[in-house]
């Protein structure tokens, strides 16, 4: 028989301390949507990671477990706090849109094209095509929306020139709401009202937002990235062979994530536990300690332990392991317990 010593790190996650900001990064490789993810995140720990310094990104790529990331594909990515960048209509009833209505453009050439990081918003031409611009621009007039059940009515409001918040406010005040164009009928009665200048229509695109709400401006886009002309990319991961360069994905793509929570003093438990040594095999081996930490983690998952404890020998004095047990001393012990 052989005694060895087994040390277990009680820690949450797999994990790396930023002393800076005070915070605990834990990364979760059961994968989740970026809801799913926010929702385990809030529940266990604090929100999903905000990232306010490169060297946040350095804490995280080295404790990123690439051989637990891969996917059959888009292998290596995990979800992070930000979202946002979504085009969505001021006019937000979901009973008023048809299937695919929320998504029709009408885009001029080239538009979308800004790369503002306040709220983006949309006006239309006069040749009928729509442009983004900062939604504080004083530039445009509103084209309002009057909805009766299932008829809707196109108003051109062109007394003066407004920001989209003031036409938004405008036509919420004496109509129903800024215009939405659902289909190619709404663009035609609108674009067939238009004379001069240019109007506000109910397009709008959400910037960017950390799920903890924290107001940090940094960001580690990979090149080509954000795609500013896809909607659907809404959500963000960090892409950990590639320095965890930031790309925007949909939001229910499933992925592995990254929480934080505040720092927690890391508990160790040490536990004495005894083998049966089968044949010649050599217990102080590499490769044989190995293949059994694997197999005491599986164990330990299929009782439902935390997933992310992490498990290792713990060497004697002499460098060793595992030490036959000295049977003379292990009688003693036994009548010493039966007195």
């Amino acid at each position: 028989m052989d005694r060895l010593l087994l040390l277990i790190m009680a820690a949450s996650g797999l994990s790396a301390v930023s002393s800076a900001a005070g915070r605990q990064y834990y990364f979760v490789y059961d994968r989740k949507n970026f809801t799913e993810a926010q929702r385990y995140c809030r529940e266990r720990h604090t929100d999903l990671v905000s990232v306010d310094h490169m060297e946040v990104m350095k804490i995280l790529n080295t404790t990123a477990d690439l051989d637990q990331m891969f996917y059959s594909k888009n292998s290596y990515r995990a979800w992070i706090g930000l979202s946002g960048n979504s085009w969505r209509w001021s006019l937000s009833d979901p009973g008023f849109y048809k299937p695919g209505e929320t998504d029709f453009r009408r885009w001029g050439s080239g538009e979308p094209n800004n790369g503002y990081s306040e709220k983006v918003c949309t006006w239309i031409r006069i040749d009928g095509y729509w442009v983004d611009d900062s939604c504080d621009r004083k530039l445009a007039f509103p084209v309002c929306s009057e909805v009766r059940g299932s008829n809707v009515t196109f108003v051109l409001v062109n007394s003066s020139s407004m920001t989209w918040t003031g036409a938004q406010n405008y036509c919420r005040t004496r109509y129903t709401d800024l215009a939405s164009v659902r289909n190619m009928a709404d663009h035609q009665k609108i674009q067939g009202m238009l004379s001069v200048g240019y109007f506000w229509i109910g397009l709008f695109r959400d910037p960017w937002k950390w799920s903890d709400g924290s107001s940090s401006s940094f960001s580690f886009w990979k090149t080509g990235q954000p795609d500013v002309n896809n909607g659907n990319q809404t959500c963000v991961a960090a892409d950990f062979s590639q320095s965890g360069a930031w790309e925007g994905w949909p939001c229910d793509m499933e992925r592995a994530f990254i929480c934080y929570g505040p720092v927690v003093p890391v508990t160790k438990k040490v536990m004495k536990v005894k083998f049966k040594k089968k044949g010649d095999v050599d217990l102080n081996d590499p490769a044989v300690m190995a293949a059994m930490l694997e197999q005491l983690q599986q164990k330990l998952r299929a009782q439902g332990k935390d997933p992310n404890i992490k498990l290792s020998w713990r060497k004697q004095a002499d460098g060793q392991v595992f030490h036959k047990e000295d049977q003379k001393t292990t009688k003693r012990r036994r009548k010493r317990d039966e007195l």
